[in-house]
């Protein structure tokens, strides 16, 4: 089916129940205001993970599903629940000491912080060291040098997530029985509590950070490190998080048990700071517009006929504002299989057009544009309604890490997100408030990706990942192990 045939039919489809069930016949501007202006409403106070306006954003979005005739996907209805802990670290009585030949250096108490909490008593412990200049550094070490020692991971200044994030995993295959991050700032970390996923079965390892000038210069200069430390055990109170989940079946017997999915992330940054001004961080870009989309798209896919043959899964996720958590607790823990799961494409900044680089209407980017043939797709739906789809060269890779397809990636689907802007003017400020998106142009957008999921959905060959790049090395090889 082609595009103009695939909008026909929808609009027929919606059109021919429209009288009775008082819908618009596509995604239209007003719709997507009305999802984006109470997501973002001051009432839900940022949507902050964990909080009150998380739980009622989570709410609404499993609403909208049910209204659009979703089969809820969840363990809980259309909720996924994620059990975890919020964990504040203890800092009382914290120590670090580390030795070299005949000389022992004492870290200060004011330059070090835990970006993971868990209690710790090494004395004399070798280190291991690894620079993190790329995100391959940690691969050529192996758990026969590292399991039982200190993995010392020097952080170059301005070093990106996308470098940083493999960590996790990195612990887990190498069992250091702690993480020292040697860093130039204590930037970004706080004593409050962070999130801790409980239904992991392995103990968590500790991630001291330290910016002490005194160590970094030992650091740099040492070849034999030995490590002694104290942590405290940290204080721990059990939370209930939900990705939201609701799924459209395929029409084909067998390519319906195959799986598209269609993603966003419902959070955003809660309420910081004190004083005069606004402290209420909306998200009404980031990433209300993304979460308004899935809503959209879902309902006008819910009333067309013939469905396309795949299944697709419309999935919002908490947690991205703080490392993808939604997104990789889904991946840990999959409803449908991640070895039928096609592609993933998610949704990020749909609504602003006013990017820092310029004007951006009628036209989306990709991250990963080369990584896999998602944008053959996307390219071709833009094509058919108007819509340019572009490669953002300097932003298009670097930012492929940075959202929750990242988890998917890891886990080995193709995936790419998709958004209008990267950097807007409000972006991560309390500035990024609903009457500042341009509904027109985001519902023209969510015409071409609507058509651009149809055309994958529908097809028989599925996007792989492009293994002539070598950027996606590391992603076909996880495809592979499925």
């Amino acid at each position: 089916m082609n595009g103009k045939r695939f909008l026909a039919a929808v609009f027929a489809a919606i059109a021919a129940v429209g009288a009775a069930a008082q819908v618009q016949p596509k995604v239209t501007a007003n719709d997507l205001k009305a999802d984006v202006s109470f997501l973002a409403s001051d009432a839900l106070e940022g949507r902050a993970t964990p909080s009150k306006g998380l739980d009622i954003a989570a709410e609404y979005i499993a609403s909208e599903f049910r209204r659009a005739g979703l089969e809820p996907a969840g363990d809980d209805g259309y909720f996924q629940t994620a059990p975890y802990a919020s964990v504040t670290p203890n800092s009382e009585g914290l120590e670090l000491t580390l030795e070299t030949g005949d000389r022992v250096i004492k870290a200060e108490s004011a330059s070090m912080g835990l970006q993971e909490a868990a209690a710790a008593d090494l004395s004399h412990v070798p280190a291991v060291k690894a620079t993190m200049t790329d995100a391959a550094a940690l691969d050529a070490l192996t758990p026969d040098q590292v399991r039982g020692k200190v993995l010392l991971l020097v952080i170059p200044p301005d070093t990106q997530y996308s470098v940083t994030r493999g960590i996790p995993d990195a612990i887990v295959r190498l069992e250091p029985a702690l993480v020292l991050s040697v860093r130039t700032h204590g930037r970004g970390l706080s004593a409050g509590p962070r999130l801790r996923d409980t239904s992991a079965p392995a103990a968590k390892v500790p991630i001291l950070a330290v910016w002490d000038a005194a160590i970094q210069a030992v650091v740099a200069s040492a070849e034999e490190i030995k490590v002694s430390v104290h942590i405290p055990a940290p204080a721990a109170v059990p939370v209930k998080l939900r990705n939201v989940i609701g799924v459209l079946r395929g029409s084909d017997p067998a390519l319906k048990d195959t799986y598209l999915v269609l993603t966003a992330h419902y959070d955003h940054l809660g309420v910081r700071g004190t004083g005069e001004g606004d402290h209420i961080f909306n998200g009404a870009n980031d990433d209300a517009s993304g979460t308004s989309s899935v809503i959209e798209i879902a309902k006008a896919f819910a009333r067309l006929a013939p469905r396309p043959r795949r299944s697709i899964v419309f999935m919002t996720f908490f947690g991205e504002e703080l490392g993808d958590l939604g997104s990789r607790y889904y991946c840990q823990h999959p409803v449908f299989p991640l070895a039928k799961t096609v592609a993933d494409i998610n949704l990020e900044q749909l609504g602003r057009t006013d990017d820092s680089e310029g004007p951006r209407l009628l036209q989306f980017n990709l991250t990963g544009f080369d990584y896999t043939g998602i944008a053959a797709f996307l390219s071709k739906a833009g094509g058919e309604t108007g819509i340019r789809v572009v490669k953002d060269v300097e932003n298009s890779d670097s930012f492929f890490g940075r959202s929750d397809n990242a988890a998917f990636a890891d886990a080995g689907v193709p995936s790419t997100t998709l958004s209008v802007s990267y950097i807007f003017p409000d972006y991560h400020r309390p500035g990024d408030e609903w009457p500042k998106l341009d509904y027109d142009n985001m519902a023209k957008v969510d015409d071409a990706v609507a058509l651009g999921v149809y055309g994958i959905a529908d097809s028989a060959e599925a996007p792989q990942w492009n293994k002539a790049n070598p950027k996606t090395a590391r992603y076909v090889q996880a495809r592979e192990k499925q």
